[in-house]
């Protein structure tokens, strides 16, 4: 839908440019808070990461379950912010102050961003149980360079993700 809206001037596809926004914007917010992160850190790496490093379960289960409780109160909160009156989107910027009026005159700018900041911090929970999992739980035989390959990246994500999604919380 994007991508045909883009290839012609103006827009001819879908009448509304604030309709466009709120396309562009929840695609965006799906991709990432609501798919790639709970999809590789949440779900796949849940299982994955103790059996690559030899551990039983992860470091902090508690941690874990915050972790997915927040996940569908964050969802239920981004759906509802996209059907209120003209939906949540503007294109570069939810925080309202910093994108005109017309798109935040309803309380689907607040339900957007308050979904954000419990998704962001389901994400930050799921990133430093990983990180604390795979410093502290693999045997000595899987220290270093033996580690798999998967396991580094997803600790380097983890560890980029505990220092970009605090900063990303504080831009919305």
């Amino acid at each position: 839908l994007i991508r045909v809206n883009l290839s012609h001037p103006g827009s001819q596809i879908m009448k509304s440019e604030s309709f466009y926004n709120v396309v562009v914007t929840s695609h965006a917010l799906v991709m990432f808070f609501f798919t790639v992160i709970p999809v590789l850190i949440g779900g796949f790496g849940n299982w994955l990461i103790p059996m690559c490093i030899g551990g039983s379960d992860l470091v902090f289960a508690r941690l874990n379950n915050l972790s997915y409780w927040l996940y569908p109160n964050a969802l239920y909160l981004f759906m509802h912010s996209l059907i209120i009156e003209k939906g949540s989107g503007s294109g570069w910027t939810m925080y309202p102050p910093l994108s005109s009026i017309e798109f935040h005159n309803s309380a689907s700018g607040d339900l957007l961003l308050f979904s954000m900041h419990l998704i962001g911090l389901s994400s930050l929970v799921g990133a430093i149980n990983f990180f604390c999992t795979n410093k502290n739980m693999p045997v000595d035989k899987m220290k270093g360079e033996k580690a798999e390959p998967y396991l580094v990246s997803l600790t380097v994500t983890a560890g980029l993700l505990i220092i970009s999604v605090p900063v990303f919380a504080g831009g919305v």
